[in-house]
């Protein structure tokens, strides 16, 4: 795919994100976009599709299975369908002993579903279970929409699912 057919898959946004992240390397390394460039496309639609990464290795003009390779090692990034707010609880050592395994039991009853599902409204999903999300000093932790939620108790987390629309 060419640099002109990937700017029509692509929104302005989207585009615009890609060129920002390819600002700050030099013009052969364009291709160190692709994180920035995938997060833009799943934050527009909540998970990456194979139509649109395609436009993204088009526009980066780089073999679109090294933007797959990308897609499918990080963990931040959805290749099916997922809920519109993605919850992810760590549950490392530090957040298990401060109550991790609580808040993931209170949002699987609260929500009805286990981790890996969304509920069927389709506005959360439960992420699997982080092996550690590198905030040990103020556990437990959960990433909501990738924004840390830090010294959660339930209270805390009925209240942060309560603001989300």
């Amino acid at each position: 795919m060419t640099e002109p057919e990937s700017e029509n898959l692509l929104s302005e946004y989207v585009r615009g994100e890609i060129e920002a992240w390819m600002a700050r390397y030099p013009v052969d390394r364009k291709q160190s976009a692709v994180l920035g460039a995938l997060r833009a496309l799943q934050h527009e639609d909540g998970h990456l599709e194979v139509e649109k990464m395609n436009a993204v290795a088009g526009y980066l003009e780089m073999p679109a299975i090294a933007v797959y390779e990308v897609a499918s090692f990080y963990s931040m990034f959805e290749l099916e369908p997922v809920g519109k707010h993605t919850l992810s609880v760590c549950t490392n050592l530090s957040c298990m002993l401060c109550g991790a395994d609580e808040i993931v039991e209170h949002l699987r009853s609260r929500l009805g579903i286990g981790p890996g599902e969304s509920t069927p409204d389709g506005k959360f999903y439960l992420k699997n279970e982080e092996e550690c999300l590198a905030a040990c000093c103020v556990a437990p932790v959960m990433q909501v929409d990738h924004v840390y939620q830090e010294n959660l108790t339930v209270e805390k987390v009925d209240r942060i699912l309560e603001e989300l629309d």
